[in-house]
């Protein structure tokens, strides 16, 4: 069981970088962007294509400098590629529906046509077929815990995670541009009337949720390989964690995404069937979204964060 309680962590971690971008951009605009499972492919193809022209089929030597190389600038170029993504996507499918005080429709049907663009185009580009990634580390089994096998990869996950986390949290708790994203997602009017630039801060929103989900992306593609579709599951999944947690909540989104990555993955050691994972996962959001539609943690990034 413990494996399977490892396996919910870690990808659990993966669900709270994703999900941060869904509950920044409700927070400040209260709107869901149906086209952030793109941004995680682009974040994938990214990462891949570094790695690609830089180890190729040679294998990555034990060196731990060598390792962390490879990594953080993997993580870095991954989490820039998202970034440029999620902001396009506010330059061109949301600010000018903004400008003309359009309904709520309508930025629904203009993500969803950027999300199918994004997907078509990324398919006739690189092809409509997964390719496998190739590893900046060897991921071998670093120690077994309670019949657990906890691997290299798992390590890189956990050490990545909690850094780009907390400094998530720091950024919005503390500085300048947080107290700009939770004055616009507290009150548009009064926070431009009080000298913030409204379409700054929701740009740096769109652009701190996009780097969270390049970077996901980047560690979805070393574990998982990359395809043109790669971003729909994930996405889903990282949407039921940021609504589990608190959708506009930025620590609802990271608890939210590991309490379901433990609730998606732990009954499978009972009931035996690894597709039930996605059963699991959309009963918890009905059940959410009946019982409890805030969330565990409640819905208002500029009053909660």
């Amino acid at each position: 069981m413990f494996n399977y309680l490892i396996q919910g962590i870690f990808a659990g971690l993966i669900f709270s970088l994703l999900a941060l971008g869904y509950t920044l951009v409700y927070g400040v605009l209260r709107l869901i962007n149906f086209a952030h499972s793109e941004v995680l492919m682009t974040g994938g193809f990214a990462g891949y294509f570094y790695l690609h022209y830089t180890i190729g089929q040679h294998l990555v030597s034990g060196n731990i400098g060598e390792t962390l190389f490879y990594i953080v600038t993997g993580v870095l170029i991954s989490g820039v590629a998202g970034t440029v993504v999620a902001v396009a996507i506010e330059r061109f499918a949301y600010r000018p529906l903004r400008r003309r005080n359009a309904p709520k429709l309508a930025y629904l049907i203009s993500a969803i046509g950027a999300s199918y663009f994004l997907l078509n185009l990324a398919g006739k580009e690189f092809g409509r077929y997964p390719t496998a990634t190739s590893q900046p580390f060897d991921n071998h089994v670093v120690f077994t815990l309670w019949g657990g096998q906890i691997s290299m990869y798992d390590f890189v996950i956990l050490a990545a995670s909690i850094v780009l986390l907390v400094t998530i949290d720091w950024i919005v708790s503390r500085t300048k541009m947080g107290r700009a994203i939770r004055a616009v997602a507290q009150d548009v009017e009064t926070a431009s009337l009080m000298g913030v630039n409204v379409n700054r801060t929701i740009a740096s929103t769109f652009a701190l949720g996009g780097f969270m989900g390049g970077v996901a992306g980047f560690f979805v593609a070393i574990n998982q390989g990359v395809a043109y579709d790669m971003g729909f599951k994930p996405a889903l999944f990282a949407f039921t964690a940021a609504v589990l947690g608190g959708i506009g909540n930025v620590r609802g989104a990271m608890i939210g995404g590991v309490v379901l990555g433990i609730v998606m993955f732990t009954p499978i050691y009972w009931l035996g069937q690894p597709w039930l994972e996605e059963v699991i996962a959309f009963s918890v959001l009905v059940l959410i979204l009946l019982f409890r539609p805030t969330g565990l943690l409640g819905e208002r990034l500029g009053r909660s964060a």
